[in-house]
């Protein structure tokens, strides 16, 4: 499932295949797509979860919202994926409560 027409960001154009990392794991994906849909394409389904109870969060609103598909994005945490497109060499991790920033980031 890849969302065709955001209602932000317009239609998704058919960019040429590029390589993002999640959680380590290398994934093709497409230049001009968000986080969020490449990572629904695949199957994911869980971004992050919650701090308190650990409850997993996702795709939500898909307008930048809400914070359900925050994650952390070559180590800057709470991005919204959903809104976020993607790049070549990308480091997307699975967030754990409000993440953490990476040592490079500080």
């Amino acid at each position: 499932m890849r969302v065709q027409d955001h209602p932000i960001l317009g239609k998704r154009s058919s960019g040429k295949p590029i390589t993002m990392f999640l959680d380590g794991e290398p994934l093709v994906v497409y230049e001009g797509e968000t986080i969020a849909s490449a990572l629904m394409a695949e199957g994911k389904r869980v971004f992050r979860y919650t701090r308190k109870e650990r409850s997993p969060r996702g795709y939500f609103c898909g307008l930048g919202r809400c914070t359900d598909c925050t994650m952390t994005v070559d180590g800057i945490p709470q991005v919204r994926t959903c809104i976020t497109l993607v790049k070549e060499g990308m480091q997307v991790e699975t967030q754990e409560g409000l993440g953490r920033w990476s040592e490079k980031q500080c």
